[in-house]
């Protein structure tokens, strides 16, 4: 009888895990800005039961990993932008051009930050590139005024260092939170599907403090190594260094940490990176390379 039980509680457990969505994550982009690393910029994608469903940022050269993928852009759920500079968001007029040859239906969410003196609203950075009379890519206007196939929806994130709901929908949810990126508006984000939690710092260098409450006890953290220890000046204003990191991941403890973003300062520095990280946290630490995928347990 007892081994009965054993056997039907294993099966249970097995049965459970079956009918659990895969949820997958998959680096596009590992680079930033430069050119020279062999790496595409900034630019992430979460699977679901084999469809990508959610994309985080989208810099030059992801339009072709996307494709690499066989990714399907008629799957998209939604677009989240962690701010607004090139190597995050250069491919999206690709991505756009692109889904004139899908099946594609149903509008498309664009999530970003808000805007001030030194950058556009989303909403008015997304009107920039293609809405009528003004756009660059002018001649794409339908995907915002209802005449296309499907609307592009960008939605402006207000700064907070309260976490916020921006988004709910077909069982995905996300969470969001400013950022200190030096004088660049920037979010951070909290992917939550199926009982699963990752979180995307962007680029930001610690300073309000907000990013170890979004990534707490998050499955993946995902985290932008693109500058070494002991940098200074501009480049600490901008990102963070490979203790703060640490302090963060070990504040949050989140199960894992992906470094991305990684730059030609940090790349051969993994050991050196590491180290300054296991002042503070423990657990396990990855360096991202382009296409890499990450099965959320």
């Amino acid at each position: 009888m007892k081994k009965c039980l054993i056997l039907l509680l294993l099966l249970s457990l097995v049965l459970a895990a079956a009918s659990k969505p895969k949820v997958v994550l998959q680096v596009l982009g590992s680079g930033g800005p430069e050119m020279g690393d062999g790496r595409a910029s900034s630019a992430y994608m979460i699977w679901v039961d084999g469809k990508a469903r959610v994309l985080v940022d989208f810099g030059g050269g992801a339009s072709l990993r996307f494709e690499q993928t066989k990714a399907k852009i008629a799957d998209l759920d939604l677009v989240l932008l962690t701010h607004l500079h090139i190597d995050h968001t250069a491919d999206l007029p690709a991505l756009l051009k692109a889904s004139y040859f899908t099946s594609r239906t149903r509008d498309l969410p664009i999530f970003g930050p808000y805007g001030n003196r030194a950058m556009p609203t989303t909403e008015v950075f997304i009107e920039r590139l293609f809405k009528n009379d003004v756009g660059a890519w002018q001649y794409m206007g339908d995907f915002l005024d209802g005449s296309g196939a499907f609307r592009l929806v960008p939605t402006d994130i207000a700064f907070s260092k309260e976490i916020k709901r921006i988004y709910a929908n077909r069982g995905i949810s996300v969470d969001a939170v400013s950022v200190h990126h030096g004088p660049i508006p920037a979010v951070a984000y909290r992917v939550n599907v199926a009982g699963r939690h990752i979180v995307f710092s962007g680029d930001m260098n610690g300073a309000y403090h907000t990013l170890e409450h979004l990534a707490k006890g998050a499955d993946v953290l995902v985290a932008h190594n693109a500058v070494p220890k002991g940098a200074s000046g501009v480049a600490s204003q901008l990102h963070m260094t490979p203790d703060t990191i640490g302090q963060i991941a070990g504040s949050a403890a989140p199960k894992s940490v992906i470094l991305s973003h990684r730059m030609l300062r940090t790349i051969g520095k993994e050991s050196e990176t590491l180290a300054e990280i296991r002042k503070y946290y423990k657990g396990k630490v990855t360096f991202a390379d382009d296409l890499d995928r990450y099965y959320v347990r």
